[in-house]
């Protein structure tokens, strides 16, 4: 069985970090949503930071799951951290801005240490 996705995840406090890898399935939203879940119900709003590495995207059953977990979310995410390394995952993170009130912002990979001290400025 060829593995098409990977994603790890951290928590501090209110601040989730992701790092994704391959093209998300639906399974691996499994993955993350419940611990999204458990931190929006403590903090009431969190922080991501996502990191892509070799990152391609959704496939369909996958993305229709998330566009349905950002408009439940649209008011529950505060700030998004998006680091990659492709022109489409900055147009992304444009795209995101008009799906939530949360302030989001791109850095490249050699931007990573901006990325944490901005997504961890209180």
């Amino acid at each position: 069985m060829k593995l098409t996705s990977h994603i790890d995840q951290e928590v501090h406090g209110k601040v989730l970090e992701i790092d994704v890898h391959g093209t998300l399935v639906e399974e691996d939203l499994k993955t993350f949503v419940p611990e999204t879940e458990r931190l929006i119900e403590r903090y009431g709003k969190i922080r991501a930071l996502v990191t892509m590495h070799d990152f391609h995207g959704w496939a369909a059953g996958a993305l229709w799951n998330e566009i349905k977990w950002n408009a439940k979310h649209f008011n529950h995410v505060e700030r998004l951290a998006v680091v990659g390394e492709k022109t489409w995952h900055r147009w992304m993170t444009s795209f995101c801005r008009a799906c939530t009130t949360a302030r989001v912002r791109y850095f490249t990979f050699d931007q990573l240490e901006d990325a944490h001290a901005w997504i961890n400025d209180f």
